[in-house]
């Protein structure tokens, strides 16, 4: 925790340049202020805790949904940082603070002009990993809907002036019915990871007692990685990616299964049948 914390907290180091008394007066004077005046806001007398360049911003400070207190400015710089890092999200980053915003809030705390809202708009599609090219026109389109492979590009929908839409599996224009999870009616559009998924091997335990059938390859049930059971110790494992245990045969959380079956028994409910779906990640 402690290092991803300092991983996304700005460095002054690397922000901080230094002013002329001309550029100092010109910034002061384009300075972003809080309306004293705004009942939507909780206005607080403290340090302005964002402010990482030590910029000494003029505003009121307010309180982000975590209760740190910011400027319009320092959260605007702040948030800049992050997205310059290659970061699609925002979160606090102060000690023992990792929550994370949403752009709704910081586009409203930082109060985000109409070029600043274009510029973090187009960063945070290109940084997302859940933004896909349009065959179409090559932008970066964000996925609106993870369980949906259909993809909506708006710029190929006015210039075409009818909806376009395209497959983020296959890359190809959509054809078929949507939305599906699955794969479009395009030929040769195949899901490899679903097709590991029905592929694989059965796994055959050195330790787990009594378990026949149980493929070789899951994917978590918590944020659809794919992992692959070592074969020795107990039915559990820890993925990789979100870090939560979950039985490799019945695909409960560990505690769900433990509450009528042990690591090395067969589970109550008996071995869950092939995946043919990716559960998508819930980030809370």
């Amino acid at each position: 925790m402690g290092s991803e914390q300092t991983k996304n907290k700005p460095d002054a180091t690397d922000l901080k340049s230094d002013l002329t008394s001309e550029e100092k007066k010109t910034k002061k004077e384009t300075e972003k202020c809080y309306d004293p005046e705004d009942s939507t806001l909780r206005f607080i007398d403290r340090e302005d805790e964002m402010d990482f360049l030590c910029n000494d911003y003029t505003s009121r400070r307010a309180l982000m949904s975590c209760g740190h207190a910011v400027t319009p400015m320092s959260l605007t710089d702040g948030c800049r940082h992050f997205l310059d890092q290659g970061e699609s999200r925002f979160k606090c980053g102060q000690t023992r603070c990792n929550v994370e915003w949403s752009y709704e809030e910081v586009r409203k705390m930082a109060l985000l002009t109409p070029e600043e809202m274009k510029e973090f708009e187009k960063k945070m599609i290109n940084n997302s990993k859940d933004a896909k090219s349009c065959p179409g026109c090559k932008s970066r389109v964000m996925r609106a809907d993870l369980n949906d492979l259909s993809v909506l590009c708006s710029v190929c929908t006015a210039d075409k002036k009818k909806v376009y839409r395209f497959c983020c599996q296959c890359s190809r224009e959509w054809k078929g019915p949507f939305p599906r999870s699955d794969r479009c009616e395009n030929d040769d559009c195949i899901n490899q990871l679903l097709e590991t998924l029905r592929t694989c091997p059965e796994i055959i335990f050195e330790e787990v007692e009594d378990v026949t059938g149980c493929p070789s390859i899951r994917a978590c049930p918590t944020c659809g990685q794919l992992v692959e059971h070592s074969k020795t110790k107990c039915k559990n494992i820890v993925c990789p990616r979100c870090k939560v245990e979950f039985c490799f045969v019945c695909l409960k959380l560990t505690e769900e299964c433990l509450k009528s079956s042990s690591y090395c028994l067969p589970c109550s409910s008996g071995v869950a049948s092939r995946q043919t779906s990716i559960p998508v990640w819930k980030r809370k």
